[in-house]
């Protein structure tokens, strides 16, 4: 760096200072600060969709758990967890036969489809659970998002276990009922996913033969 771009730098350090030392501290969770105005979010949401589909007007009405996580943005109490854990929890509907695992090779075309939920999708699209924009799977696949955790050899680290593999089904089905104000959707409580689209994403994560767990 030359002596003039370091004089420049330091001119700007020096008339950001008062600046930064006036900004005012970041809201701790429990600050009032820290939660939004119910009406302003509901006056964004409105306003952002009003170009939307009749039919989408019911999309945008926030549940309990979406308001509840909105307005503390996400910074919750241990008795609000609860509370939404509770009451997530009560939506998981297990399998009837008792069966978690499906068809891995379903479950990659699942995780790997973005389609479903989009103004553009026909009517008969059948949605997918867009997994590797989050997640890491199949440890060869290139493209991955890192917003959640790598999920490359997940069952097997996990040693297979059966109590794992139906903890993973509702951590799909309804990520809330695991972790309250979860970024993950609630795949099968809302009905994105089936139960067999579910099962099958459980396979990719938990079948032995799967590439993720190569």
């Amino acid at each position: 760096m030359n002596r003039l771009a370091i004089t420049i730098l330091g001119a700007l350090i020096v008339s950001a200072a008062p600046a930064l030392a006036q900004a005012p501290a970041a809201p701790t969770p429990n600050s009032t600060a820290a939660r939004v105005d119910p009406a302003r979010i509901d006056q964004v949401i409105r306003g952002t969709f009003t170009r939307a589909p009749a039919e989408w007007q019911a999309r945008v009405e926030l549940d309990d758990t979406q308001r509840t996580c909105t307005e503390r943005r996400n910074h919750v109490s241990g008795a609000e967890a609860d509370a939404i854990q509770a009451r997530e929890r009560a939506t998981v509907v297990l399998p009837p036969d008792g069966r978690f695992l499906g068809d891995w090779r379903r479950g990659f075309e699942v995780a790997n489809s973005g389609r479903g939920g989009q103004f553009s999708d026909p009517a008969n699209t059948v949605a997918g659970g867009n997994c590797y924009a989050c997640h890491q799977m199949d440890p060869k696949e290139l493209s991955f998002g890192t917003l959640g955790p790598s999920l490359a050899a997940y069952g097997r680290e996990r040693n297979f276990d059966p109590e794992l593999i139906r903890e993973a089904y509702i951590k799909i089905y309804n990520s809330q009922a695991v972790v309250a104000c979860s970024n993950m959707p609630r795949f099968g409580a809302t009905k994105f996913l089936s139960v067999d689209q579910i099962r099958d994403v459980l396979a990719y994560l938990f079948d032995r033969e799967s590439p993720v767990n190569k």
